[in-house]
């Protein structure tokens, strides 16, 4: 027997367009199971008899929490270290040799989930520019409960996927006693980062401007009206002679008209 009522069709759809509403997610009907297997727990912790009651408890506003939650659940969050290498490649090869000397360079990253891409930036910036120089990172994601782990920046060694030994050895301190098995982030990095609820469906808050904006790996959930708007709120953080990255299976073509090609997944703001 299920643990947790069936949904229907018409259930599923009043899911689409709530999720597409508050994250401009279109969660295309083969994520049905995945709805299912996600927030019918949710129906068992607030004792509701179904797919529809939990739609009409987050949807009226009266519990932020639980559609926060909702949120939480809905929103994929696979990452890992150095992702994509070629863009950190960049970097350093093209990115930082170009920053005057003495000045801070300031990175945001649009969807940060887990953490994962923010010390991957974290120890390549500290590699070429120093743990002492002066640089930031500002990490951004609708998930309030990815970003709690990205704060802690504590994560188990198996999930070391991608991280070169040597940045583990240098930028890592392995848990002891209770803590054996994980690792965190140095503070001398960490002191470098900050972390912020976004919704990048909404107007943003001043969060002044930035270097170098990454939005990877979010935009193939946005439909093309969505990915516009994302994208036109972001560029107006981003500095004259800035770049914008994407994700290896993302284009801004069509989307956005400001921003120039450099390669595929690399766009600059002109001076």
């Amino acid at each position: 027997m299920l643990d947790h009522p069936s949904i229907t069709d018409a259930e599923f759809a009043q899911f689409q367009r709530l999720i597409y509403q508050i994250a401009g997610i279109s969660l295309a009907d083969s994520k049905k199971v995945l709805l299912v297997g996600r927030l019918g727990k949710r129906l068992t912790a607030l004792s509701l008899p179904s797919f529809g009651a939990y739609y009409k408890h987050v949807a009226n506003g009266n519990d932020p929490h639980e559609r926060q939650t909702m949120v939480d659940l809905l929103t994929t969050n696979e990452t890992y270290f150095f992702r994509e290498e070629a863009h950190f490649d960049f970097l350093r090869q093209v990115v930082i040799p170009q920053h005057p000397a003495g000045q801070s360079l300031d990175i945001w990253s649009g969807a940060s989930s887990t953490g994962e891409e923010i010390y991957t930036l974290s120890m390549v910036l500290a590699d070429e520019l120093g743990a002492d120089a002066q640089w930031s990172i500002l990490g951004s994601d609708i998930s309030t409960h990815v970003l709690g782990i990205a704060q802690r920046g504590q994560y188990w060694l198996d999930r070391t996927r991608g991280l070169p030994k040597e940045y583990l050895r240098k930028y890592c301190l392995k848990g002891v006693r209770t803590q054996e098995g994980s690792f965190i982030i140095d503070p001398s990095l960490r002191r470098h980062t900050r972390f912020m609820q976004i919704n990048l469906n909404t107007t943003l808050p001043d969060l002044g401007k930035f270097h170098v904006i990454f939005l990877r790996n979010v935009m193939i959930y946005f439909d093309n009206d969505t990915k516009r708007k994302v994208v036109a709120r972001m560029v107006e953080k981003l500095r004259p002679g800035g770049y914008f990255i994407v994700g290896h299976s993302e284009s801004l073509n069509g989307i956005n008209e400001t921003l120039k090609t450099v390669k595929p997944t690399i766009y600059r703001l002109p001076n």
